[in-house]
């Protein structure tokens, strides 16, 4: 079997396997991680001033 045609063959059964999140569908994950950054800036903020 040639090179190009193994890795043709790779690339298509890789991307069938593949489970790619769309934005739309990773409401709440998303919302946990930017208040997760909020907080960690507040805190970092409130240390700083501290200081």
């Amino acid at each position: 079997m040639p090179a190009q045609s193994r890795f043709v063959k790779s690339i298509v059964s890789t991307s069938k396997s593949q489970d790619v999140k769309m934005p739309w569908t990773r409401g709440a994950t998303r919302k946990a991680m930017i208040a997760r950054r909020q907080k960690a800036t507040i805190k970092a903020v409130s240390v700083a001033k501290s200081a």
